[in-house]
């Protein structure tokens, strides 16, 4: 899942960032509305963390963007009156977590948000004998997890999600990888090797296809046969 985190203290904002990104999800970290509103343009998100008091205006005027539908929203402020959180909610947020907070609290609360009815992912994808819980951030084959790094967990999801459609290689690239973040050659190639091999040793029923300069598919192998 791809979280855009809306936030202008430097080091709070990295620390989250990194807190996230080692749970799983992709995150993009922006520090104004100004480049939250370019990044929301430039990408499709699960999810965003909102700070309130920005460099270039009040964050609530995020929620009320025109045009693409905003994802959920979490908002995460120093504002803590009951009027201030009333306003927050009544503006469109999901959620309304105050500074100081708990990196564990804030990601629970992130993955409550994700699966409430009208988040933009499913919370279960399944093919074969394959099973992954996209809030957990785990797959099983038979019940049994497969222990999946953090690339090849994205790319389970990104392909799970298109259940034997094609995924463009820079629609893959996307979801690995955050907004401006460096890709390496063949990275690509070799998260799909390492999950192609798991899946293959964990007798998930399923088939992960290379389509040459186009990109990737998952299919059950009944329907590949």
């Amino acid at each position: 899942m791809r979280i855009l985190l809306i936030e202008d203290h430097e080091a709070l904002r990295s620390m989250t960032a990194a807190y996230l990104a080692e749970s799983g999800f992709v995150v993009d970290d922006v520090a104004s509305l100004e480049a939250a509103r370019e990044a929301l343009d430039a990408a499709a998100y699960d999810a965003i963390i909102l700070d309130l008091g920005l460099p270039d205006g009040d964050g609530r005027s995020l929620l009320a963007r025109r045009g693409r539908p905003l994802p959920p929203a979490l908002i995460l402020t120093a504002r803590d009156s009951l009027a201030e959180r009333i306003d927050g909610l009544n503006a469109g947020a999901d959620d309304y977590l105050v500074k100081p907070f708990e990196l564990d609290e804030l990601q629970a609360r992130l993955r409550a948000v994700l699966r409430r009815p009208g988040a933009r992912s499913e919370v279960a994808l399944s093919l074969g004998d394959l099973v992954f819980d996209t809030i957990s951030r785990e797959a099983r084959v038979g019940g049994r997890p497969l222990g999946l790094r953090r690339r090849e967990t994205l790319l389970l999801e990104a392909l799970l999600a298109a259940r034997g459609r094609i995924v463009v290689r820079d629609v893959l690239d996307e979801r690995l990888y955050g907004y401006g973040q460096e890709v390496t050659p063949n990275a690509l190639e070799a998260a799909v090797s390492r999950l192609r091999r798991a899946l293959e040793a964990a007798g998930a029923g399923v088939r992960l296809e290379t389509r040459r300069g186009i990109g990737y598919l998952l299919r059950a192998e009944a329907e590949a046969a």
